[in-house]
């Protein structure tokens, strides 16, 4: 089995966080190392190649997703 851990994500659940506040987009952010905030589809691309046939020999990992928050 793999999982996917996603960061702060562009989705109704955050959009308290993300357009709560005036600067609310820039402080979540900024928790990333690439400096933004992810969108569904790019976590949902990790999901897909684990799920594709190029993905098939990778097995038990947990698979940061957070656009480098965790670093």
């Amino acid at each position: 089995m793999n999982s996917v851990a996603p960061g702060v994500i562009d989705t109704d659940n955050t959009a308290e966080l993300l357009y709560g506040s005036p600067d609310g987009w820039e402080k979540a952010a900024a928790f990333s190392a690439l400096g933004g905030v992810g969108s569904p589809a790019e976590v949902a691309d990790v999901v897909a190649f684990l799920a594709s046939d190029a993905g098939r020999w990778v097995t038990g990992s947990w698979v940061d997703a957070t656009g480098g928050s965790l670093t």
